[in-house]
């Protein structure tokens, strides 16, 4: 499926385990598993694509919602001036560039995108 502008592409979570998410996915719902290091597993078979982050600092609503754009610079623009905050700027990653951002709710999502600039 091709990734649309401005739809939910990706949901990512906070995970203390990563072996132990791992486990529970596959068994409970058979989903399967990619590994991008030791800190970053993807997960797909899910109905939704979407990956686990591991951290060590307490989890408070570990859902990151990710959105695809394929230009980040004018979309992050558009969220500036609707009114939202950018919470994390503009990075690289394997597989494209992205960042977070606040609704003004304090709802924190991201948009990534597969262009590199």
């Amino acid at each position: 499926m091709t990734a649309k502008d401005s739809h939910i592409n990706y949901v990512e979570f906070k995970a203390k385990d990563l072996e132990e998410i791992k486990k529970f996915y596959k068994s409970s719902f058979n989903w399967s598993f990619t590994d991008y290091g030791p800190t970053y597993i993807a997960f797909s078979n899910s109905g939704l694509e979407g990956g686990f982050e591991k951290t060590e600092e307490p989890i408070t609503n570990g859902v990151l919602v990710i959105l695809y754009h394929r230009d980040l610079n004018a979309i992050k623009n558009v969220i500036e001036k609707s009114g939202g905050e950018i919470s994390k700027d503009i990075f690289s990653f394997p597989g494209g560039r992205r960042f977070q951002f606040k609704d003004p709710s304090g709802n924190e999502l991201a948009v990534w995108s597969d262009q590199v600039k």
